[in-house]
């Protein structure tokens, strides 16, 4: 059943830099890159050796902890180099590609017919199945578990974040595909959630239960929908899928293609024409740059949406489940008395000298600056403000931090991934990695409790 869902807590952040809704075809890259740190816990097991040629949906390395995972190359080419880390952990994988893509030939899967279990193998062995991760642990999805529902969010709130319903345009044949197919490895629904008044392509589709929401800031994140319609227990599990990439699982499932372009945008404020481009994943964002015409050598370049991505130089690479490049200027300068004085240019959810609350639509050009040094948590009740799930943010951080498990485990971690922990870093005044205590938290319940 279909539900309106309406979220008050939280906070928008507008940004200048917004990608113009036009697309582009993104230059050939001549290089790309997989980072197999983007598949968290995964331990890659290489297939191919320096120097081998491979098609585009060809077998890079499978996980060494579940062999039936496959990862795979996103275009034809060679892999060139293989960069390791301490104790000879693969970092990166850098592919110099050819000049014009090759595919690995699959046959196309009659959904129709298809049983689950010859579904999720499709899945596996064509590379599509890293695109699904589930909740509990925030991690790429178990073959062998079996979710109580499958979320997809259709709603981006994010500052400057790619806009689902211009990126998804023409998608349909594709999205239907991809959630038939995932309704069949579910004994529950699959969820999707759409903009109140948006005109996303997800509408209207079959096999799944469309939902509306609305709100600030972080209503578009899928653990804010999770928890409005089926919260997540001790002993549960949820699958979730973004909506970018159902195009990718759709087209595999239609044609036996792995194609691994997705639209992405490029905004920014240090950008003289932000706007969409079709590009692959992995690819060298240099290129995209010149493009948008970079107007600030001193940029931070964030591959993701600038509360929850990461970092990467000029010279770097699209992160394997991006779908926004970020350059905003770089703080790495200090401002005298910036404690003590009233602040017009900035955002910021207290009245404190600050005066962003009377200027709701106003746009800001903001830098990393974090405005003030780490310390200690302070009680101040800004997060709560913030934070809409029925958690208590503060106490849940804390217990990660004293790694307190059956404190954790009875404040809901079960519900939580960093990324719903981004905006309350945001506002924090002590300026805690609050990302970072989740995950790691979440990583030693993984290996503790499972």
């Amino acid at each position: 059943m279909s539900r309106d869902i309406k979220i008050k807590k939280g906070l928008n952040i507008n940004l200048k830099g917004e990608a113009e809704k036009t697309l582009s075809k993104a230059p050939r890259a001549a290089t790309f890159a997989i980072r197999p740190k983007d598949f968290h816990l995964v331990t890659p097991k290489m297939v191919l050796k320096e120097g081998a040629s491979f098609k585009a949906g060809e077998v890079l390395f499978y996980d060494k902890n579940n062999e039936s995972v496959k990862f795979v190359a996103p275009v034809s080419g060679t892999l060139s180099s293989i960069e390791r880390g301490a104790k000879r952990v693969i970092n990166q994988l850098l592919i110099q590609a050819d000049a014009e893509d090759t595919y690995v030939s699959h046959a196309p899967l009659d959904l129709s017919k298809a049983s689950a279990e010859e579904i999720k193998a499709h899945l596996l062995a064509t590379g599509c199945w890293p695109f699904i991760t589930q909740r509990p642990y925030h991690l790429m999805a178990h073959p062998d578990h079996s979710p109580k529902a499958i979320f997809v969010s259709g709603y981006t709130t994010a500052p400057l974040a790619a806009d689902l319903d211009f990126t998804l345009i023409g998608k349909e044949s594709e999205l239907q595909a991809a959630l038939t197919a995932l309704s069949k490895l579910t004994s529950g629904p699959v969820h999707v959630c759409v903009g109140r008044d948006s005109n996303s392509p997800l509408k209207g589709l079959k096999d799944c239960q469309v939902h509306s929401i609305s709100g600030p800031h972080p209503a578009g994140n899928v653990g804010v929908q999770i928890a409005q319609i089926d919260p997540v227990n001790k002993g549960e599990v949820v699958w979730t899928v973004k909506a970018e990439d159902l195009v990718i699982i759709g087209e595999l499932l239609l044609t036996g293609k792995f194609n691994a372009e997705r639209i992405v945008a490029l905004a920014g404020s240090c950008l003289a024409a932000p706007q969409y481009y079709a590009a692959i994943i992995g690819s060298e964002v240099g290129p995209l740059l010149s493009e948008a015409q970079l107007l600030e050598p001193n940029s931070r370049v964030i591959s993701g949406d600038v509360l929850s991505g990461h970092t990467i130089s000029q010279a770097g690479f699209l992160g394997y489940f991006d779908n926004t490049i970020m350059v905003i200027p770089e703080g790495d300068d200090y401002e005298l008395f910036g404690w003590n004085k009233p602040v017009f240019d900035k955002i910021s959810s207290t009245r404190a000298l600050t005066f962003s609350w009377m200027q709701p639509k106003k746009k800001y050009d903001l830098n990393t600056n974090t405005n003030g040094e780490h310390r200690a948590f302070v009680v101040t009740g800004n997060y709560e403000e913030v934070f809409p799930l029925d958690i208590y943010p503060l106490q849940i951080l804390k217990a990660c931090m004293v790694q307190d498990l059956d404190q954790m485990e009875a404040l809901g971690m079960y519900e939580v991934a960093p990324e719903d922990f981004a905006l309350t870093e945001f506002v924090c005044v002590s300026k805690q990695p609050h990302q970072k205590i989740i995950r790691e938290g979440l990583d030693l319940m993984y290996k503790e409790i499972g």
